[in-house]
Order: C-alpha cells, then structure tokens, then sequence
C-alpha cells in the first residue's frame, strides 16, 4: 500500500514523459510492480500495487467484480442539505470539448456514488464519497451534478483552490492570496479488499497530507 501524494501523476504524463511519476519512483525500489487501480494527478492517498503476477489477477479480479471497497473524503464548495445521498448518472467519458466526462443517460456507462455529509464547515462541507464504479472523474461529476464542486477544480467548477481571503474575507492584498489549499480537494482515505493469498479482509487507511488537512482546519476555526 502506498499513501499517494497530490501532485505526482499515476503514470508517466503524455506531455511530459521526462516527469517523475509515481510508478516509476516505487519501481526503483520494488520490483516487480503491477499497478492495479489509480488516482489523479492532483488527488492523494491510498493506493494498492501488487508484487507478483498472481496478486495482480486476483486483485484486479476484486476491482473489476466490485469486491474492493474505496471511500474518499471530498472537501467541497456549498453545503447540502442532505445528510446521505445516493448519485446514480450514467458517465461517458471524453464527452465535450473540454474531454470531460459528462453525464450521458443515452451513451453513459452505469456509475453509482454513495455520498454522505461529515462535518458543515460553513461555506464549504467535507463529504464521504464511496463510489461503487470506477468511471474516469465519477466522484468529482456526480457531486458537479448535484452543484457541489470541488475545492480546487478547475475542471468540473471554476475552484482555484481555497485562499485566506475565502475564509478571513478581510485579508486583503498579497496575504488575502495566500493558497491554503491549491489543488484538488481529493483524497482517497480507505481501501478494503481481501488478500491475495488467503482472502482475509484488509483494510487500509491514508492519513490526510498537511494541505488537505490545514485546510480543514482553517474551516473548522475560521477565528483563529
């Protein structure tokens, strides 16, 4: 298991090949290594590799037959005014201009997210996601959907991130610009899945990285 860090893409970058990449960083380590799943670019946290070609299949097996459960923690813009929501949008991805994945009842692909409020932080709430598909950007568009973009995406929402001046509207000039939180406000928190050898349950958590988690500080004590 590998605690991901925001910024540091899955797989090396078409446009920039040279770049460091985080399958390529743990090969120098750990070899062999296969890579089963993956996250964003801008999103950390929890990630599973496999050791043996073996694990690879069984593991793989897990996540295509819906056996691994992933639940991520989603720092977003608004509050609902639901405490649970079910999101269940058909997905196609590449769908516009911008290749974003879209909402598509005709030509989408089956996608279900839980959704479940954790904590009001005024303007802003952090989230439980817990997607039951593994669609190219279902978190981040079916909570667009629903008008609860993410802090940070300038993708799905027009985020830029979260600044001081969001939260202390008085701090004005280059202080007010301060970037708490200047990337997408994902994080994949939890993994359970059985274990290749001998199925017993595993699960796995990935602390929040400094950035996430003094951002929710600073919107749990908007004062201080």
């Amino acid at each position: 298991m590998v605690n991901k860090p925001a910024g540091l893409p899955t797989l090396p970058d078409g446009y920039h090949p040279e770049a460091p990449y985080l399958v390529g960083l743990l090969k120098q380590v750990y070899q062999p290594l296969w890579v089963i799943h993956r996250l964003d670019k801008e999103t950390s946290g929890v990630m599973a590799f496999a050791r043996n070609a073996a694990a690879h299949r069984n593991l793989n097996t897990q996540f295509e037959q819906r056996k691994a459960s992933k639940v991520y923690h989603a720092l977003v813009r608004g509050v609902p005014d639901w405490a649970t929501m079910s999101v269940d949008l058909p997905l196609r991805p590449d769908g516009d201009r911008r290749h974003r994945t879209v909402v598509d009842a005709q030509r989408g692909k089956p996608a279900l997210t839980d959704l479940r409020l954790m904590e009001n932080l005024g303007d802003y709430a952090l989230i439980e996601a817990a997607p039951h598909t593994g669609r190219t950007h279902q978190i981040r568009v079916h909570l667009a959907a629903q008008g609860y973009s993410l802090v940070g995406d300038r993708l799905y929402g027009k985020s830029a991130g979260l600044f001081l001046k969001d939260i202390h509207p008085g701090s004005l000039g280059p202080e007010g610009e301060t970037a708490i939180l200047s990337r997408l406000g994902l994080h994949a928190w939890s993994l359970l899945l059985s274990h290749p050898a001998n199925a017993q349950p595993m699960h796995f958590n990935a602390p929040y990285p400094d950035d996430f988690a003094s951002a929710l500080s600073h919107l749990r004590h908007p004062g201080g």
